[in-house]
């Protein structure tokens, strides 16, 4: 549960301005504010079947975006990527020094 939460996380930060307002709400309530779906139901007045159904067609549209768009695929491989290079930078050398700070650089562009 805890990883498909991680990746909804990932999926709603990449793709959040592409879902409708109560879309937005609903999943940053229940993802990110970790609600119940009974909590969420009494918040807006409407039944526990509702809420989950739009979470559950809102999942499914985000899993569409990545599948077409691959946002949070690439931003996995550059983060391994990144990881990789630090991992090689451990040694002491100027040319070293200049890549970190390259990657440093990489970092803050995500």
């Amino acid at each position: 549960m805890l990883e498909k939460t991680t990746r909804m996380n990932y999926l709603y930060d990449f793709y959040q301005s592409l879902l409708t307002p109560k879309q937005r709400s609903y999943m940053a309530l229940y993802y990110l504010d970790d609600f119940s779906l009974g909590e969420i139901a009494q918040e807006y007045s409407i039944s526990r079947q509702a809420v989950y159904d739009n979470i559950k067609r809102t999942e499914a549209m985000l899993e569409e975006y990545e599948e077409k768009l691959l946002l949070f695929e690439r931003f996995q491989e550059r983060s391994k990527l990144m990881n990789e290079m630090r991992e090689l930078m451990r040694e002491d050398s100027p040319s070293l020094h200049r890549l970190s700070k390259m990657v440093a650089e990489l970092e803050k562009l995500d």
